[in-house]
């Protein structure tokens, strides 16, 4: 999983690592001043991933739209109970009454009546398309929630890439750093030697060339660290500190069997495609449902007074209607079909996401055995490159080996120090994307010291429908205030 893409877009997290040495020479890092950002306390990776977990906006919005599909459950909820309203009224009659008998007219035959009345509709049966839409709304609640803990796994791995990506752009400056003094000093060495007739023109232009090449590869690693600095505030909400030393690497296995199982069963994006599925079918009960009859019960109370006479009465019905569909131009069949077109797309889904899932499992844990390679491999090649080095600095003090023979062997060696660093932190990133694959990367199982979102706490207090003005209407009030995120 050479790139991990979000909501928020794609980022690379190709080419980091860390580990022995790596630790061992982090304690000589130096932020470029001028360029990177002021140092406050020290960071850990836990710091990071709190907080990209706390003042994530990504986050804030996906909470957002979870709390209004809890809402539709609500509103499905209230389709079930009495629907009770009321209605007012006040009407002026005018016109002429004449008797036919004797020819007379009466003039000002207008009258004048107010009513007021409560009327209550209660739904008998309709098939079951109602509980099913209730069911459907909750199906696709647990999906909801699986999209928000797949938008966390991102999160969290983004922070920890960014963690990883600062620490090692500040071990290349460092590199860096040691490398322009090392040069340095060859200069000043093919210069004496110069001096003395040593060595020819040549030389110091070389080393000269080499010093110029060092200084404009440090601008570019302190350019490299603060676009790390500025990736790193914008996914943990801050700007890093000093670094500490990073954590010992989490547990993770290397069985692709094992781990693909795992994912199939716990990762947030097969959960939501089973859910989705689940509401599906659902919908496709509610559709059928439309064909069948609607029995209503309802009532009617209410007074009428004439104002003219001061006369009232009251009125008031109870009755069972029942109604049901025969022709609407084929709506009902379409809208039938159009849920199982849409159920079997979701099925197709799953298809798609399950080889999904298997497939990041089989590239984040390859990354993780290559990564683990490397740094055999290239810790052995560190050594070599410094005996090397050494070498050859040594055989050119004494005129069996040029300028030039020194500055290639000095580029060997940092070329080696920097693919050392970069299997080491390969292996850290390759460790979290296999727990992110597997579905594992969340707040909760990373036991972080924040507190966890409930989901289901909001839900509880929702279900139900609540009004306003009812006491668990008013705790939502209380609740919703405080849910509202800060600028």
């Amino acid at each position: 999983m050479a790139q991990t893409k979000t909501q928020q877009g794609t980022y690379n997290m190709s080419r980091m690592g860390t580990g022995r040495n790596w630790r061992r020479n982090a304690t000589a890092i130096a932020i470029i001043a001028g360029l990177a950002a002021p140092v406050a306390q020290a960071d850990t990776l836990a710091d990071a991933l709190v907080g990209a977990y706390s003042h994530s906006g990504l986050l804030d919005q996906n909470r957002a739209l979870l709390r209004a599909a809890d809402e539709d459950v609500a509103i499905a909820t209230a389709t079930l109970r009495p629907i009770i309203g009321w209605s007012a009224d006040i009407t002026r009659q005018f016109g002429d009454v004449t008797t036919a008998t004797f020819g007379s007219v009466q003039r000002d035959a207008g009258a004048t009546t107010a009513s007021i009345g409560l009327d209550l509709t209660l739904q008998l049966f309709d098939g079951g398309g109602d509980a099913a839409r209730i069911e459907a709304s909750k199906a696709t609640v647990l999906a909801t929630r699986a999209s928000l803990l797949q938008i966390e796994q991102n999160v969290l791995l983004r922070a920890a890439v960014a963690f990883f990506n600062v620490f090692r752009q500040q071990e290349f400056v460092s590199l860096r750093q040691n490398n322009l003094r090392l040069l340095q000093e060859e200069l000043r060495a093919a210069e004496d030697r110069f001096e003395v007739g040593e060595v020819t023109r040549t030389d110091v232009a070389l080393a000269e060339a080499a010093v110029a090449s060092a200084r404009s590869a440090l601008a570019a690693a302190q350019r490299d660290l603060v676009q790390a600095q500025a990736e790193y505030a914008n996914a943990a909400g801050r700007q890093p500190g000093r670094l500490t030393a990073i954590p010992p690497l989490p547990q993770t296995t290397t069985d692709v069997a094992r781990a693909q199982g795992v994912a199939v069963r716990t990762h947030p994006e097969m959960e939501q495609a089973r859910r989705q599925i689940a509401a599906n079918e659902l919908l496709i009960t509610a559709a059928v449902a439309a064909r069948l009859p609607t029995v209503n019960l309802r009532g009617v109370l209410g007074v009428e007074e004439d104002l003219g006479t001061r006369g009232d009465s009251q009125i008031g019905s109870v009755g069972v209607d029942v109604s049901g569909p025969i022709y609407r131009g084929g709506e009902l069949s379409a809208a039938e079909r159009q849920t199982i077109a849409v159920r079997d797309a979701s099925r197709g889904n799953l298809h798609t996401v399950r080889h999904n899932v298997q497939q990041d499992v089989v590239i984040a844990i390859s990354n993780l055995v290559a990564a683990r390679s490397s740094i055999i491999a290239s810790e052995e090649e560190v050594r070599a490159s410094q005996v090397a080095f050494e070498g050859v600095r040594e055989e050119a003090t004494l005129g069996a080996r040029t300028t030039l023979d020194v500055l290639d062997a000095e580029q060997d060696l940092l070329d080696a120090q920097t693919t050392r660093i970069s299997a080491q932190v390969d292996q850290y990133v390759a460790s979290y994307q296999v727990l992110e694959s597997m579905g594992l990367l969340t707040a909760q199982r990373l036991g972080l010291p924040v507190q966890i979102y409930d989901p289901v706490a909001y839900y509880n207090l929702v279900k139900d429908a609540p009004t306003n003005r009812s006491k668990q209407g008013q705790q939502l009030d209380k609740v919703l205030r405080a849910l509202q995120p800060s600028d």
